[in-house]
């Protein structure tokens, strides 16, 4: 009787393991995804222009051109 229990207790310690082992690795995988798309946004961020910048520079241009013109 001690071997079936022991036999039982093996099994049900092996499936514990691979539960435990299948939620690492899909918190491995979600991590690797997660890890990939922040790279891939800061490089995204980084190469993109800045339109905004060159908007200002036009706007102060015309806004010297005015005061110059009233002189």
């Amino acid at each position: 009787m001690t071997k079936v229990d022991e036999l039982i207790a093996a099994l049900t310690k092996r499936e514990e393991e691979r539960t435990k082992n299948t939620v690492l690795w899909a918190l491995a995988i979600i991590g690797a995804v997660a890890a990939v798309a922040g790279i891939a946004y800061a490089v995204y961020r980084f190469l993109t222009p800045d339109y905004l910048e060159d908007f200002e520079e036009d706007f102060d241009d015309d806004f010297d051109d005015y005061f110059e013109d009233e002189e």
